[in-house]
Parts: structure tokens; C-alpha cells; sequence
């Protein structure tokens, strides 16, 4: 049986996104969601907010810089890296979401840009998540291909 590395999220940034570039100078941009469980505490009903650090490799982290801003609604799919490293002689690591797409949905924190594109949905791949410069991006906008009738 194969290995499964698997992750899809929807969530809000809780920053904005922090592009920078390697010494290489591929980009990568990386900013931090937060995702709400609902958990039964007696009788009520609770949020509970989980964090999780997103990396966004190559072009796709450039061209949606502007977009990813605190509040900002997004869904997230990508696939799970545990970065390993010593720090004082201790072992330590981290566990970070690598995003192959990224889904800007609505609602939240606006950018002068994204104010007139609220509505826009991008949907980015990078393919192996390490900053394919192939990616593009298309317009989620309203299909004029399904007549209005539609029962739902």
C-alpha cells in the first residue's frame, strides 16, 4: 500500500502573507490560517480555533501576494512537511502545509486590489509544491454556459 500525504483546509490568514525570496531566488511566501472546530462542551456548542503554517512556492506565492491579507478567507490544498533541525543542542521541528492549490474565497481582510475583485476566485498549481514556474491562474467567475432555471 502506497504512503498518503494529504491536506485540504478552509480557514482565515491570520497575517499577511511574508514573501521572500532563497538565494536562489525562488520565492516563497508564507503566512498562518486558522481553521474553527466545533466541539460540545455540556449542553453548548463551542469554536475552538486550530493554527497551521502555510508555504506557498514560485509564482503562484507572487501573484497572490496582494490577496493574501489577515482576515482573508482561503482554501487550502496541499500536503504536510515536518522541518527538522538543532538549536542549542536540542532537537527541534515543525510541521508545515505545503500548498499544490490555493482557493481565495470570499469574505475578510481587503487589499486596494481586492476590493474590486472580491467576488474573483484563483485557483493556483504548483504541482510538486516547490515552486513549478508553469503555474497559472483562472477565473472562477460566473459560468455563462448554465441556463437560470437551474432547480437548486
Amino acid at each position: 500500500m502506497a504512503d498518503l500525504n494529504h491536506v485540504v483546509l478552509i480557514g482565515r490568514l491570520t497575517r499577511d502573507a511574508e514573501l521572500k525570496y532563497t538565494a536562489g531566488g525562488q520565492a516563497v511566501s508564507k503566512f498562518s490560517i486558522a481553521v474553527n472546530r466545533r466541539k460540545k462542551n455540556g449542553d453548548q456548542w463551542e469554536d475552538e480555533a486550530n493554527f497551521f503554517d502555510i508555504v506557498l512556492w514560485g509564482k503562484q506565492g507572487e501573484s497572490l501576494q496582494a490577496y493574501l491579507v489577515k482576515g482573508k478567507m482561503v482554501g487550502i490544498d496541499g500536503e504536510l512537511r515536518q522541518d527538522r533541525w538543532q538549536q542549542d543542542g536540542q532537537n527541534r521541528s515543525k510541521v508545515e502545509i505545503i500548498a499544490n492549490y490555493i482557493q481565495l474565497l470570499g469574505g475578510g481582510g481587503q487589499s486596494s486590489g481586492d476590493r474590486q475583485n472580491q467576488n474573483a476566485g484563483f485557483n493556483q498549481s504548483s504541482g510538486n509544491g516547490q515552486g513549478d514556474s508553469s503555474s497559472g491562474a483562472s477565473y472562477q467567475g460566473k459560468d455563462e454556459g448554465f441556463p437560470d432555471d437551474i432547480p437548486f
